[in-house]
């Protein structure tokens, strides 16, 4: 999918055993464009295993499609809910070996870094997030609030890279 050498596919993830988010952009030189973004779904009626299977098997088809040079996914935070953190970090688990699988490089982005790459300040709401993603990636349709944090994450890893 890469259009030149200056070329850049970037796949941010937002990890969770519910909703795991996904957004691709393309950085060329100081450019962002958006791709694409969406959410992976999981039914909280299913056992644990199967929806661990179910992401993975969604993660590698929007892997397979996008073949993104690089993912970035924001970091685990702690909930005040153990079983929460223990599902969110199986979540993770998931997606960082569904990258690592599919030989993309993972970065690891910090919530708070996130937020100040986007918008300024670390402390942002999620709808300052948005308003801002809307003004970096003209015409953007965001799937969801997941979708919306995964594109940050890319927006924050194509700020920080090298590539």
């Amino acid at each position: 999918m890469k259009q030149n050498t200056d070329s850049l596919i970037i796949l941010g993830l937002d990890p969770g055993l519910g909703t795991t988010g996904w957004g691709v952009i393309r950085k060329e030189g100081n450019r962002l464009s958006h791709i694409d973004n969406g959410e992976i779904d999981t039914d909280a009626k299913l056992p644990l295993a199967n929806r661990l299977v179910l992401l993975d098997e969604k993660l590698h088809a929007v892997l397979d499609h996008f073949r993104p040079d690089c993912a970035a996914v924001e970091e685990v935070f702690v909930n005040k809910n153990p079983q929460s953190t223990l599902k969110l970090g199986q979540a993770r688990g998931v997606v960082l070996l569904g990258a690592a699988r599919n030989r993309t490089p993972v970065t690891e982005y910090a919530a708070r870094l996130v937020k100040k790459s986007v918008v300024g300040t670390g402390k942002a709401e999620k709808e300052q997030v948005q308003a801002m993603l809307r003004i970096l990636l003209p015409g953007l349709k965001i799937a969801g609030p997941d979708a919306a944090d995964a594109l940050a994450v890319a927006i924050t890893h194509a700020h920080h890279s090298r590539g």
